[in-house]
């Protein structure tokens, strides 16, 4: 492992980072401390906005639509294209951010910034295809079609493992789409968040677009609820946990607004008696151990044929002895932080849970590094053999903790990966086309999810992503997520000269 670099080291690299990326480092003044989990110490003090800003913020952005909506979609695009050239010229700094702030290495904090630059292709051609449809009408002399027009201010409240590409995927599409965006960001990331911001703010100066499309407020939870409540935000996009899904979708559909929530997983590879165990274990390892664990998308379950599941334990077990844990920003780290002690917390409560419900730790599960950089919070990922599916395992633990589970029936497979209170990820590792079929099918996985032969994390943009159940049933990203930004109108043309009326129906005065 590299060296846990000293809080000024950090602070310097992150500074001098977002300055490059446009951010007025000199301002950042402020009784607000953001820290790193890299080594667990603060690299800047802010200051965060009350509630009260979020008025001011969204009267901006309501202006700014009246403006907006009236620009052609494909110069929106146009926009976007140039915000997309930006990201590409910033991607290193923003990359790095994102592993200061959130802990996460190299190549997945690169990976996240190509996901903001991927969903900007997507938007740009989307802002020449946002379609509607024309419908046969019953009355001769008519026409019958859906329109698309842009919605309204979109809120924007985002977590700290994906600081810029869940605003991304929102912004992105709802620019092009005609609507502003207001983001709370996680408290955990705001250099990140303003440093993306800022290239987002140059795009718009250079296309002279209204200042107010885009907007970043940072501050606490008490921001975030003014941003839900707010009657001058028509979509609010949420991604958290569960019991933050359940405060927030309440109060936005109280005050009749849309909202899309993204919110907690449980998600499982089942490994049949026929997988290409070679390949299982390669999508396993990342799927579970990837950004330590703290992605939606983690895998926390693995369901094994009996006959294949002593074998893929131990393989796992031997790959997990294997990776590389530590400093995030340093070459060959493969397992960077959790983002604080409460994750740590909860994941050796969790490990504790399932040993005495009968479990068997078989990997790792303790601290490591702790002499250099006390302050932070590594791990090794941790693998649990159970029997049964208990209540500690059917709870989603944000951490590298991931229990092994078997099964002699395939249907049984498919109950224990649908028999939790989440929805979003899924995956069979099999070289049976009948089970992969039938796990994709109405009686297989109940996820938005499902994929075959490939873990259950690294989504590409250009599908829907979202989950059923406890996760909120919401679409961000690519298929047709747009229209969720957008209001529909069915519009009827009478060319006909007459007044017929539908159904048949005679009103004749």
């Amino acid at each position: 492992m590299s060296t846990i670099p000293s809080r000024s080291e950090l602070s310097e690299l992150a500074l001098d980072t977002a300055r490059r990326c446009g951010v007025d480092v000199g301002s950042l003044t402020g009784d607000v401390t953001a820290s790193s989990p890299v080594n667990g110490l603060p690299v800047a003090s802010l200051t965060w906005r009350d509630p009260a800003y979020v008025d001011e913020a969204v009267t901006r952005a309501g202006e700014a639509f009246r403006a907006w909506q009236r620009v052609p979609a494909p110069q929106r695009g146009a926009l976007v294209k140039r915000w997309a050239e930006l990201l590409t010229e910033h991607r290193d700094d923003l990359a790095t951010l994102v592993s200061i702030e959130a802990g996460k290495i190299t190549s997945e904090a690169r990976g996240e910034i190509q996901e903001m630059i991927d969903i900007c292709d997507f938007a740009v051609g989307l802002s020449r295809q946002l379609y509607g449809r024309t419908m046969p009408s019953e009355r001769p002399g008519h026409r019958l079609m859906e329109t698309w027009h842009p919605l309204g201010v979109v809120g924007v409240i985002s977590a700290f493992n994906f600081p810029a590409a869940v605003w991304s995927w929102n912004t992105a599409i709802a620019l092009v789409c005609g609507d502003p965006v207001v983001w709370k960001p996680s408290e955990l990331t705001p250099l990140t968040s303003l440093a993306c911001h800022a290239v987002l703010a140059q795009a718009i100066a250079e296309h002279g677009a209204p200042e107010a499309l885009s907007q970043v407020i940072l501050g606490g939870p008490e921001v975030g609820r003014a941003l839900v409540d707010h009657d001058g935000v028509a979509l609010l996009s949420a991604t958290g946990s569960t019991r933050m899904g359940r405060a927030v979708g309440p109060r936005v559909a109280e005050r009749f607004g849309r909202s899309l929530l993204e919110l907690g997983g449980n998600n499982a590879a089942v490994v049949t008696g026929s997988a290409d165990l070679d390949l299982a274990v390669r999508g396993i390892v990342f799927a579970a151990a990837g950004t330590a664990g703290q992605r939606c998308t983690t895998m926390r379950r693995v369901i094994a044929h009996t006959s294949v599941v002593d074998e893929l334990t131990d393989r796992l077990a031997a790959a997990y002895d294997r990776l590389p844990v530590g400093n995030p920003l340093a070459a060959g780290t493969l397992v960077g932080p959790l983002i604080g002690g409460a994750a740590y917390d909860a994941m050796t409560g969790a490990v504790a849970a399932a040993v005495g419900d009968g479990g068997v730790l078989v990997a790792g599960g303790g601290r490591v590094h702790e002499e250099l950089a006390p302050e932070a919070f590594y791990v090794r990922p941790a693998i649990v053999r159970t029997d049964r599916q208990t209540a500690v395992v059917a709870r989603e633990t944000f951490a590298p903790l991931l229990y092994v589970l078997p099964y002699d029936d395939f249907e049984a497979a498919i109950e224990l990966n649908n028999a939790v209170p989440q929805g979003l990820s899924s995956s069979v590792f099999t070289s049976d086309l009948a089970e992969a079929e039938l796990f994709l099918s109405a009686e297989g996985s109940d996820c938005g999810i499902a994929n075959v032969n490939i873990g259950t994390s690294g989504a590409e943009i250009g599908g829907a992503f979202g989950g059923e159940k406890q996760t909120g049933g919401g679409r961000e990203s690519g298929s047709d997520a747009w229209r969720a930004y957008m209001r529909r109108a069915t519009n009827t043309i009478n060319f006909s000269g007459e007044l017929p009326l539908a159904q048949g129906v005679d009103f004749t005065v």
